[in-house]
């Protein structure tokens, strides 16, 4: 009988690592890969209970000299069901290397090994297991079906610095797209094209690439909103950078449809649907980043519209000390949030970091012995600790009764998205009358055109008197770009447009971008917020009760302190924060 020979087992073989290692604890996954034994396993266990406490099994395992750096990223991907395999030196196919564009393989950090355009099968290598997100984002953006394996992280590096050095260009994109299929499918077809043709439009690589180099370009960039909109003649594509619209080369109108359909499909809405709004919702990591992309579809004359807002939850700034206040409004601010009960508003055109400001507040409130509940559309930060509703118009949940539901939840504060209507403003009276502090939002130009506002909604003033306690009006300006900052003499117009002579600025020092790089010849790089709160006093409650006017309202609360936000974006302008033409741009002289 011939002697029996033992096998040992290959990391890189897929179906040992789904038999033998996926959902395996680390030291089992190991012994099975015949790398250590029981014994040590349990001597390294030993070490981590005592003098190596503190440390990973797997780094003490490397440390004692029993295992290799690759033996445990082998262990690792297997007990995520990956296989551990090397690609250096491997020759990958055309199809394979453009299955991904340069943007897609860098942002994700991955390279496709293997792709079959019959099938649309794509198997990709990645850096660690715990990239694992990498596979959901690729089969939504791209529509393959997506594999992965592990591979030496210098191992991914060569190939993408072989293969994927240079960025891709839009242009280079379009230039593909020009000769498709896609565009040959839909050539002079208008409206009248069939649910198949346009799915498989949808579904063209071309497309494909181009609509994730737009998304991932407008990420990397920090764009707030990307607009795609058709004309009559043209099919624009914009983004929104700082609160300013860019525009891209515009794609071939005859695909418009196409990249709308691919916007619908990621998003799970309706292809067929061409006559109605409809809204969705995209979800992304990128570099280990959630990022939301809300998107809206409208019919126009031309086409559908689609704006995705791009919510980078990994990018905002959810503390108090960190939007924008200044010292002595923080103080202001941090006194206002921590009132018992009553309500707070912020306002602003839409688009002026209201949300962001709200969430800040509620952020610092967000402790153990807190009820926080919060009524939004839409929901646009998941926060831990708090209890977040979202409003639903078409099963007719409206902020009115889900506040409602709220009372009798028990609270401590409650976030109401934004007062809309009376039913939403009273519910919110009501609330702060029975003890709870409420905070809201509403769309005006400044705090003291809010109180006519509300009123204008048919809110008592004896009502605003008894539960209004602070408003906060905001706007965001963009920051001068750091690296090309360089001081410079305004001429005479421009601080007339400030309401300004030269002997009021006498020995201040004033600022611009000249444009580089970083900032896209712009000057600008960021946004900060200007801030102008208001707080009310027995005074300011008695001018309410007489409906005293707005510019009553604001002179009383400027003896009381208050900056109007023309005041605080000229203390911007001399921090060498932000330009005149900024501040010109987002607020009005009062006087």
């Amino acid at each position: 009988m011939p002697p029996t020979t033992t096998v040992k087992p290959d990391p890189s073989d897929e179906r040992f690592v789904q038999a033998e290692l996926k959902g395996r604890r680390l030291g089992r996954a190991l012994t099975k890969l015949g790398k250590v034994t029981r014994e040590q396993v349990h001597q390294a266990l030993a070490l981590q209970q005592g003098e190596k406490k503190g440390k990973k099994l797997g780094q003490i395992l490397v440390e004692m000299g029993l295992i290799t750096a690759s033996d445990l990223q082998a262990a690792l991907s297997g007990m995520q069901g990956m296989a551990f395999v090397s690609i250096a030196g491997r020759s990958i196919s055309d199809e394979a290397r453009k299955s991904l564009t340069a943007e897609t393989a860098r942002s994700y950090q991955v390279v496709p090994i293997q792709f079959d355009p019959v099938t649309k099968r794509l198997v990709i290598a990645m850096k660690g297991p715990e990239n694992i997100r990498a596979v959901d984002d690729l089969r939504m953006l791209m529509g393959f079906k997506v594999s992965a394996v592990v591979a030496q992280p210098e191992e991914v590096d060569a190939i993408l610095a072989e293969h994927y050095v240079s960025q891709d260009s839009v242009k280079e994109v379009l230039a593909n797209i020009e000769g498709s299929s896609a565009v040959a499918a839909l050539e002079g077809r208008g409206a009248s094209i069939d649910l198949a043709t346009l799915n498989e439009a949808a579904n063209d690589n071309n497309v494909v690439q181009l609509l994730n180099l737009v998304l991932l370009q407008a990420i990397r960039d920090k764009a707030s909103d990307i607009h795609l909109e058709p004309f009559e003649d043209e099919f624009k594509m914009r983004y929104r950078i700082d609160g300013v619209l860019y525009e891209m080369q515009p794609p071939p109108k005859a695909i418009a449809m196409a990249i709308v359909s691919r916007v619908k499909v990621m998003a799970k809405l309706d292809i067929a649907e061409r006559r109605l709004p409809q809204d969705g919702r995209i979800e992304l990591t990128l570099n280990n980043a959630p990022v939301d992309l809300r998107v809206a579809v409208l019919p126009t004359m031309f086409g559908e519209s689609v704006v995705m807002r791009v919510l980078d939850r990994g990018n905002v700034q959810l503390s108090l000390d960190r939007i924008g206040l200044r010292e002595d409004d923080l103080e202001k601010m941090r006194t206002l949030i921590n009132k018992p009960n009553g309500i707070v508003i912020v306002t602003g055109p839409t688009g002026s970091g209201k949300t962001t400001t709200l969430y800040a507040a509620l952020n610092e409130l967000n402790t153990p012995d807190t009820k926080i509940l919060t009524a939004e559309d839409p929901v646009e930060y998941d926060i831990e600790g708090m209890i977040q509703c979202q409003v639903n118009v078409d099963q007719e949940l409206t902020f009115g009764k889900l506040l409602r539901s709220f009372l009798r939840q028990d609270p401590d504060i409650i976030l109401v998205g934004e007062v809309r209507d009376l039913e939403t403003a009273q519910i919110s009276i009501q609330a702060s009358l029975t003890g709870h502090l409420v905070f809201t939002t509403l769309h005006t130009n400044d705090a003291p055109s809010s109180i006519l506002r509300l009123a204008d909604l048919g809110v008592e003033n004896f009502l605003l008197t008894a539960t209004l306690e602070g408003i906060v009006a905001q706007r965001l300006v963009r920051r001068i770009c750091a690296k090309c900052k360089e001081e410079f003499v305004p001429t005479e117009e421009m601080l007339m447009e400030l309401a300004l002579k030269p002997e009021n600025v006498k020995g201040r020092t004033f600022y611009r971008g000249k444009g580089c790089d970083a900032c896209n010849k712009t000057g600008y790089k960021g946004r900060m917020a200007l801030f102008e709160i208001m707080t009310l006093d027995d005074t300011i409650r008695e001018l309410i009760m007489a409906q005293a006017n707005t510019a009553v309202l604001r002179n009383e609360c400027r003896k009381r302190g208050m900056r109007t936000l023309r005041e605080v974006g000229l203390l911007g302008i001399y921090d060498g924060q932000t330009t005149i033409d900024e501040v010109v741009r987002e607020t009005l002289d009062e006087d």
